[in-house]
């Protein structure tokens, strides 16, 4: 799969199935193989009176060898070697799965749930959440936690401009300060949280999109792009097991990736034209932070 071209049903583009690579491990330097005779010991003071030969200069120090993951095959890298890469990229692992921030983000935080079972990450995720009940449970398990984490990173960014936020603020710092029961309960920002699979992939391996509702991102750049995660494309975890005739397991063949073109907070469609859609999330993006 990882050579296949762009098609109309892939939501990003062949510039974002990027390769990705790991270092393979040490070799070490030696080799029990090698079958030329042990060197002679040699007598100090003749090695010392001995005339010296010119040395060639050492060679030039080789690149560490690398396994490649190319184009589709990309996120094969993080699941095969997740402490090859830094915090900024693998936020956490264990042996069942890898949790990264995905390289090209379609909202101010997207990260990324890739199980690790070998039975399961090369599966179409329509037939890996679908059939496998226990299987789903850990998933879904899984995201819940992420969500969590992605609520508490959205917070942790933009808390200060949220007015729900400040009215509890407040009330914290009054003296005395209110009973517990009595608080402003503050901005719910699960509720700011979206997460699912896309019913028509374009990467191989398996992974579930934990990302804020907000789409704020230099690279969210076409109608694929946000529609992907505007409409039906995007199927939440919670869903499955999809019911029998569900549309969403023929997306291929549902066009939802060229729907009209429509406001995730407002609802206000746009057409296809894409352009002013991203003039006016940015509008929205300050009207948002400030609930």
């Amino acid at each position: 799969m990882a050579n296949q071209p762009e098609t109309n049903e892939d939501a990003i583009t062949t510039e974002e199935m990027t390769s990705t690579s790991i270092p393979l491990p040490a070799q070490s330097t030696t080799d029990s193989t090698d079958s030329s005779p042990p060197r002679k010991p040699t007598n100090a003071f003749s090695e010392l009176m001995s005339p010296k030969s010119k040395h060639a200069p050492p060679p030039p120090r080789q690149p560490p060898p690398t396994l490649q993951f190319t184009g589709r095959d990309g996120l094969g890298a993080y699941i095969a070697s997740p402490a090859s890469f830094p915090r900024s990229r693998v936020i956490s692992h264990s042996p069942k799965f890898v949790v990264i921030n995905d390289l090209y983000p379609k909202s101010s935080i997207h990260t990324l749930l890739l199980p690790r079972d070998g039975t399961k990450t090369l599966l179409h995720p329509l037939s890996a959440l679908q059939h496998d009940a226990t299987f789903l449970a850990e998933v879904q398990a899984e995201v819940q936690k992420l969500r969590v984490l992605v609520a508490s990173e959205l917070r942790r960014r933009y808390g200060k401009f949220s007015a729900q936020e400040k009215l509890r603020d407040q009330a914290m710092d009054a003296d005395p300060p209110p009973a517990k029961e009595a608080l402003p309960p503050g901005r719910d920002y699960s509720k700011d949280v979206i997460s699912g699979i896309h019913a028509s992939p374009s990467m191989s391996h398996l992974h579930i999109h934990v990302l804020s509702v907000d789409r704020m991102s230099e690279f969210l750049r076409h109608r694929r792009h946000y529609n992907s995660f505007n409409t039906p494309f995007l199927v939440d975890v919670d869903d499955f097991p999809l019911r029998e005739g569900d549309e969403r397991l023929r997306a291929g063949k549902m066009g939802y990736l060229d729907w009209e073109l429509r406001c995730w907070r407002c609802g206000k469609g746009f057409g296809n034209r894409f352009k002013a859609l991203k003039a006016h999330l940015e509008e929205e993006f300050e009207e948002w932070k400030m609930e």
